[in-house]
C-alpha cells in the first residue's frame, strides 16, 4: 500500500467514530439490548440474561469495557463503534484488493452513510459486531482462495470467534471458510478445522458451565420452538418467505440508501470483473439469503443483513468509482453529487419513520425518561407490582431495568416443556417462575407501550377488554394511560401463574 492508502483508511475510520459517536444512544434501545445489560451483572441464559443462545464473548467484552464506563449502555455502544471502525477499515481493505483505491474509498463512504449500519453503531446490539467478523473473514477467506495458506489459520479462528459474538455467524460464515479450503491439501484442512474447534471450545465450554449444560440447551430449544421454527418454509405457507423477501428487498434499501441505486446504473461493469470475485461473492452471501428468506427475519432484526453488508459494500465502491469516472461534469458538480448524496443518507438515519431511526431513538428516550420518572409518582414500589408486555421497546425488560425496585412481571406467560411460567424480575434480576409472587399492595400498574403507533395501541385495547367493566382505572401522566388494578384481577391475564388470587372474572365469557 502506498503512503496515501493507510490515511484514506485512518479518514474513514475517523468519520466513522465521529457520526457514531455524535448520535449514540444513552438508553438501552431494545429489549436485547436490556437482556446485554442483565447478563453483565449475571449470566443466564436460561432466564434470557441474555437471551439464548448466549452471545457469550460479546457479554465478557462489554464486562470489560464496563470497568471504564460504568454504564452498561455507554460500554455496548462503545464497543459497537469500535467495531464499526473496524468494519469500515477491512471493507475499504477489501475492496482496494479487489478494485483499487478509488473504490476503496467509495466503498467505505457506502458503509459510513449507511443509514442502518450507522443506525446500529450507536445502539447497544449486536448486528455491526458481525458485520466486523463477516468483513474479516471475508477478506482472510479470499487470500485463502487465492492461494495464500497462511491465511488459513487465522481464517478459521476469526469464525470461531465471531460464533462466540453472535452463534449465527458459525452458520453464516462457515460456508465461506469451506470454499476458500477448496484447492488446500489435507493437512491445511484438517488443521483449520483444529483450529476453528478449538476456537469454539476455548469459548463453549467456560459457557456451558457458567450456564448450565441442561439448562441452557433446554432455553435453547425453547426459544426456538417458540419464535424462528413456527415460520419456516417447512411448516408454514410460502407466502411467509415471499414476505421474508420482500423484506430483504426494503432492508436493502435501508441500508443503503441512495446507493441502493448503483447496482441499476452500472450494469456493464459485471462483464469486466474477475468471475471468481463474483462466484466468491455469492457464496459469501448465499447462506444468509437463504436462511433469512427460507427460515426467519422481521423487519425489527433488520440488523441481521448487515453481516451481508461487507461484499456490498466493496461491489457498491467498484460501481460508484466507475460511474463517478464516466460521469460527464467538473470534478466539483461531482463532489457536489456525492455530498446530495451523502446527505440525503443522512435524513433517511436521522427522520425516516422506522424503528432505526435517529428521531426514532430520541422520541423512545423522552418516552423511556418520562415514565419512569412518572410511574412512581403514581404507584410506589412497595405498594404495586409492575405489568410489562414482551415489547421489543418500552417492554417489561424496560420496566425492570429502570425501575429496579419494583416486582416486574412480563405479560403473557410462556409455555415450556417444564410447563407454563411467567418471568420476573426485581433488582435487575430475572427469575422464572411458576405462579406469580405475592403482589406488594395488592395493586399492579401496566408499564404503558409506545404513544403514536397504531399495532401498540390495538394491542393494549385487547388486553384492556380482557378485564370486566370497571376492573381498571386509569390515570393519565405525561400524555402516557396508565391502567391499575388489583391483584385479584390478575388471573386475568396470568390463567395460570396467578391461580393463587382470587379470579373476579370467572363468569367471563
Amino acid at each position: 500500500m502506498d503512503s496515501c492508502k493507510p490515511l484514506d483508511a485512518a479518514i474513514l475510520t475517523a468519520a466513522t467514530a465521529l457520526t457514531r459517536f455524535a448520535f449514540r444512544s444513552h438508553y438501552l434501545y431494545d429489549i436485547d439490548s436490556v437482556n446485554f445489560a442483565l447478563a453483565m451483572e449475571r449470566f443466564d441464559p436460561s432466564v434470557h440474561q441474555p437471551h439464548p443462545p448466549g452471545y457469550f464473548l460479546y457479554v465478557y467484552l462489554g464486562r470489560l469495557v464496563n470497568l471504564i464506563f460504568h454504564d452498561a449502555n455507554a460500554a455496548l455502544v462503545a464497543i459497537g463503534i469500535v467495531f464499526s471502525c473496524g468494519a469500515v477499515a477491512t471493507i475499504y481493505v477489501l475492496a482496494n484488493h479487489w478494485f483499487g483505491r478509488n473504490a476503496a474509498r467509495f466503498a467505505g463512504l457506502i458503509f459510513v452513510f449507511s443509514p442502518l449500519a450507522w443506525f446500529h453503531g450507536t445502539v447497544a446490539l449486536t448486528y455491526v459486531v458481525e458485520a466486523f467478523f463477516s468483513a474479516v473473514t471475508g477478506y482472510l477467506c479470499w487470500r485463502i482462495y487465492c492461494g495464500a495458506p497462511r491465511f488459513i489459520l487465522p481464517g478459521a479462528i476469526v469464525v470461531g470467534m465471531a460464533a462466540g459474538f453472535r452463534p449465527s455467524s458459525l452458520l453464516l460464515l462457515c460456508p465461506l471458510l469451506l470454499f476458500s479450503l477448496r484447492s488446500a491439501n489435507r493437512k491445511q484442512v484438517l488443521g483449520a478445522a483444529g483450529a476453528l474447534a478449538l476456537t469454539l471450545l476455548a469459548w463453549f465450554i467456560p459457557m456451558m458451565r457458567i450456564a448450565g449444560g441442561t439448562a441452557y440447551i433446554s432455553s435453547l430449544v425453547s426459544l426456538w420452538l417458540t419464535v424462528p421454527s413456527r415460520g419456516m418454509v417447512f411448516n408454514s405457507s410460502v407466502w411467509n418467505s415471499l414476505a421474508r423477501a420482500a423484506t430483504i428487498v426494503g432492508i436493502y434499501f435501508l441500508c443503503f440508501g441512495c446507493a441502493a441505486m448503483l447496482p441499476f446504473l452500472s450494469r456493464r461493469v459485471r462483464s469486466a470483473v474477475d468471475r471468481r470475485k463474483t462466484v466468491f461473492t455469492w457464496v459469501w452471501m448465499a447462506p444468509g439469503l437463504l436462511f433469512f428468506t427460507f427460515i426467519y427475519l422481521k423487519f425489527v432484526n433488520s440488523g441481521y443483513l448487515l453481516a451481508l453488508a461487507p461484499p456490498v459494500c466493496a461491489w457498491m465502491g467498484l460501481w460508484a468509482a466507475t460511474w463517478y469516472a464516466e460521469l460527464r461534469l467538473s470534478t466539483a458538480l461531482k463532489i457536489l453529487a456525492i455530498g446530495g448524496c451523502a446527505a440525503a443518507n443522512t435524513l433517511i438515519f436521522i427522520w425516516a419513520p422506522v424503528y432505526c431511526s435517529y428521531g426514532e431513538v430520541r422520541r423512545f428516550e423522552r418516552e423511556l425518561r418520562n415514565i419512569v420518572g412518572t410511574l412512581p409518582q403514581i404507584a410506589s414500589p412497595g405498594e404495586t407490582m409492575i405489568v410489562g408486555f414482551d415489547s421489543h421497546f418500552l417492554g417489561y425488560r424496560h420496566a425492570g431495568y429502570y425501575l429496579p425496585g419494583y416486582l416486574t412481571v412480563e405479560f403473557p406467560e410462556v409455555h415450556l416443556a417444564s410447563g407454563t411460567r411467567v418471568f420476573t424480575m426485581q433488582h435487575r434480576n430475572t427469575r422464572l417462575e411458576s405462579a406469580l409472587p405475592a403482589t406488594p399492595g395488592g395493586n399492579f400498574i401496566i408499564f404503558p407501550l409506545p404513544l403514536g403507533d397504531s399495532e401498540y395501541a390495538a394491542y393494549m385495547a385487547k388486553v384492556r377488554k380482557r378485564f370486566p367493566v370497571g376492573e381498571l382505572r386509569t390515570v393519565e401522566r405525561g400524555g402516557h394511560e396508565y391502567a391499575i388494578g388489583t391483584a385479584a384481577a390478575l388471573p386475568v391475564l396470568f390463567p395460570v401463574a396467578a391461580t393463587g388470587f382470587r379470579n373476579t372474572s370467572a363468569n367471563r365469557p
